[in-house]
Order: structure tokens, then sequence, then C-alpha cells
């Protein structure tokens, strides 16, 4: 054999050696990529499974309206009573509203991601079938003696059994490439059922929070109705003016007993608090209707004066309550009359109050700044629609908040 020739074996074994190389890598990576579909398509499976039984939790979950409204019938006879009991049930149907809410936001996120996840799937899909394609291309023009003329061309027995060797990787890749095919299909195919049962599970929830808002809504209407039958049922005249003497009285026993504590703490911790004298902000921004003013006004019915607390902001269930001034938080919780009320102190012996609170976004103790939100406008208490009582203390009394307060 001429030393040209020996070069030219020489160079074809070097090749033959580097393409058993790179299919041995390439057979070693798609098996790899196999496994991973495979996990993929398990992860995907449980995925829709998770969402399917989401979807039936939601239904399940609802706020039965009928059910409530005849538990709550029993304790009609006590309008106190009454009103705590179906506050309470309100609460709790606005905390499922919240959660729902935030799960149609995390749900719409997951979808986005799902898409995303489908359009790369779908992108793989293409990929492999142009290398399926390119494959079987290449086998065609190679014809059906390549694998036997290969052989043949064996120098030995060794020779022989390398070849043969390389033969079956290559039957091996090819196998694997047609594996991972079908399983990219599959994921794929996973990927548009999960897109589709995550948009049902969207559907449900946003239903399931219309139907809770509902819910809610009705439900304040009934207590709506029930307070003002009572209130305009002039056979109860003076019962009625008794129960709101009662009501005024129970309200002011609270705040002086909170006031006391903090002139308390005050001599034992803090020393005094002092207003500077700025100008309140207006607590119920862009909702300047004033349902009910301060002082004495006549009742419609009944005929007689009473004296209101504070002035009555008329605005929507949510609307933002802030914090009219600088101060600490002395007390944020529930009361039958008041409902949801935040109570601060401002300094000088001044604090304002906010009644009706539909949810309450700070805690005794807090240090609040002026135009800070405090809370939302709900109808909580023995209130008869979504607005925001707010009152003014000065050294003990109820003072007009117009002297602190101008509209925008």
């Amino acid at each position: 054999m001429n030393r040209r020739v020996k070069i030219v074996v020489k160079g074809i074994l070097v090749c033959l050696v580097f393409l058993a190389v790179v299919f041995v890598s390439d057979r070693e990576v798609s098996a790899n990529r196999i496994s991973e579909l495979e996990a993929s398509i398990q992860a995907k499976e449980a995925e829709i499974d998770a969402a399917e039984k989401e979807k039936k939790e939601l239904t399940a979950g609802l706020t039965n309206v009928e059910k409530v409204k005849k538990e709550l019938e029993k304790s009609k006879a006590n309008l106190t009573a009454y009103v705590q009991e179906l506050d309470k049930t309100v609460t709790d149907i606005q905390t499922k509203i919240e959660t729902l809410t935030g799960q149609i936001a995390e749900k719409e996120a997951e979808i986005e991601r799902t898409k995303l996840e489908l359009a790369e799937a779908e992108q793989d899909e293409a990929d492999q079938y142009a290398a399926m394609q390119n494959r079987m291309q290449s086998l065609y023009e190679q014809g059906d003696t390549y694998y036997l003329e290969l052989l043949s061309e064996s120098g030995s027995f060794a020779d022989f059994l390398n070849k043969l060797d390389y033969i079956e990787q290559l039957s091996q890749y090819d196998n694997n490439l047609l594996i991972e095919y079908q399983g990219v299909v599959e994921y794929v195919s996973l990927c548009k059922a999960k897109l589709e049962v995550e948009q049902e599970v969207l559907n449900e929830t946003k239903a399931a929070a219309e139907a809770e808002q509902r819910a809610m809504e009705e439900l304040i209407k009934e207590k709506e109705a029930e307070i003002f039958a009572f209130e305009n049922d002039i056979a109860k005249k003076e019962e009625i003016i008794a129960a709101y003497e009662a009501e005024i009285a129970e309200q002011t026993s609270v705040i002086e007993a909170l006031e006391a504590a903090v002139a308390a703490d005050r001599a034992d911790l803090w020393g005094e608090r002092v207003y500077n004298g700025g100008m309140f902000c207006w607590p119920a921004p862009s909702y300047t209707r004033i349902s009910d003013d301060y002082g004495y006004r006549n009742h419609p019915i009944l005929n007689v004066q009473q004296f209101h607390t504070g002035v009555d902001m008329a605005a929507p269930g949510g609307t933002p309550i802030l914090a009219a001034y600088d101060g600490a938080v002395v007390q944020a919780a529930y009361n039958s009359s008041m409902g949801n009320y935040v109570m601060i102190d401002h300094g000088s012996g001044l604090y304002t109050i906010y009644m009706h609170a539909q949810k309450l976004m700070v805690s005794a103790g807090d240090e609040v700044s002026r135009g800070e939100q405090i809370a939302t406008v709900g109808t909580t208490g023995r209130s008869t629609g979504n607005h925001l009582h707010f009152s003014v203390r000065l050294n003990g009394s109820y003072v007009s908040p117009w002297g602190y307060i101008s509209k925008p």
C-alpha cells in the first residue's frame, strides 16, 4: 500500500471514529432529553389534575345566601345581635372575595406562563420534526445497502465488530430521535390541555368572585332593610329613641375609655403628644357628598331631635379612608354600633374617629401620617349604606369636624 493510500485510509478511519464519538454523544444527549421529557410530561399531568381539583373546590366553597339568611332569622329579634352576626358573615365573604381576586391575578399570570411554555414546546416540536426529516432524507440518499456495504468493506474481524457497533449506535440514535419527537408531541398536547383547564379555572374563579360579591350585597341590603324598618316603625317610637340614645351612649363610653387609657399611658410612659394646629386632609378622597352633617337634626318620621356626632361622607364600598392628620392609632376594632372603626390620637386632647369601615388596614399602636390609608369605606355596624362617619373629639367632647377640615 503506497503512502497516499495509507493517508486516505487513515483519514477515513479518523472520520469514522469521530462520527462514532459524535453519535455516542448524541445518543446520550437524546437519552437524557427523553428522561427530561418524561419528567415534564408527568409534571404537566399533575398540574392538570390540580387545576381540575381547584375548579371543583371553587363551586363547593360558594356562600349559600339563603342558608345564611335562615340562620340569621333567629337573631332578628335583637337588632344588635343581628347586625353583629350579619357583619361577621359579610366580613368572611369579603375575605373570600379578596382571596379570589388574588387567585384571579395569579391564574392570569400562570396562563401567560403556560402560553410561553406552549410556544416553546411547539417550536421544539417543529425543530424535532425537521431533524427527523433530515435524518430520513439522509437514509434515503444512502440507500438500503449502505450498512451492508460498510460491513463488507471490513479489513478484519475486529474492524467488522467496530463497524457493527457503529451501526447499532446509529440505529439507537434514530430510535431515540423518534421517541424524543413523540414525547415532544405529547408534551405540546398536554400544554394545550393545561392552558384550556387553566382558562376554565380562571373563568370559574371570576364567576365565584362575582357570586360572592352578589351574596355580600344581598346580605348588606337585608341588614339595611331591617335597620330601616326598625328605625321607621312609628309604633315603636319610644323604643327607637331609647335604642338610639343607648347606641350613642355606648359609642361614647367606648371612646371615653380609650381616651382615658391614652391619658394614663401618657402619664406613665410617653409624655404629652402635641397637635401643631395643621389643617386635616379630606378623609374620603374624591367623594365630597355629605349624606348627614354634624349636629342636631329632626328624625323625618318620629319627629324628635337627634344629635349626630360626626359628618357622614357618602362613598362607594372599598373607597380608601385616609388618616386626617398625623397621629397614633388608639384602636382599630369592631363594635356593633360603630362597625369596623379606627380612632387616632393627634395630641393635645384631639382625636378623630372613622366608623363603619369595610376593612381595617392599621392596628392599635401604629403611627400614621396625614393622608395615609387606614381603612376602606363600608357599611358595618348600625349603618344603612356605604359611607364614612367621621367624628372629631377635643378634650372629651365631640366637636364639629368643619373646624379642622374643608371640602377639597
